[in-house]
């Protein structure tokens, strides 16, 4: 179940990234965290910007939706999702469960 925590007009939650994979790709969940995989490798925030990249048009908003908040240098990283609700991000994302704090 993805733990994501709700403001006002944004969502924040936990990403794990596994970096040089072999495709960008929304895996799934895993202990809490949405797992992303990129195929680029973590130097000079290339990573980050695929990730960013990458949630972004998955969930159909504009990059400046899309925050890393927390954990730019370490595979857990929190991010920001604003101007989408919590039914936008299980449809786009293939995500069932969802637990909102």
């Amino acid at each position: 179940m993805l733990k994501v925590k709700k403001g006002e007009n944004y969502l924040e939650l936990e990403l794990k990234v596994q970096p040089r994979s072999s495709a960008n790709k929304v895996v799934g969940v895993e202990q809490g965290r949405l797992k992303v995989k990129v195929t680029v490798p973590p130097e000079k925030g290339k990573a980050n910007q695929t990730v960013v990249e990458l949630l972004a048009k998955s969930l159909k908003v504009p990059k400046r939706n899309v925050t890393i908040v927390r954990g730019e240098t370490s595979r857990v990283k929190t991010v920001r999702l604003e101007g989408v609700d919590v039914a936008t991000l299980q449809k786009n994302l293939g995500i069932k469960g969802v637990e909102i704090s």
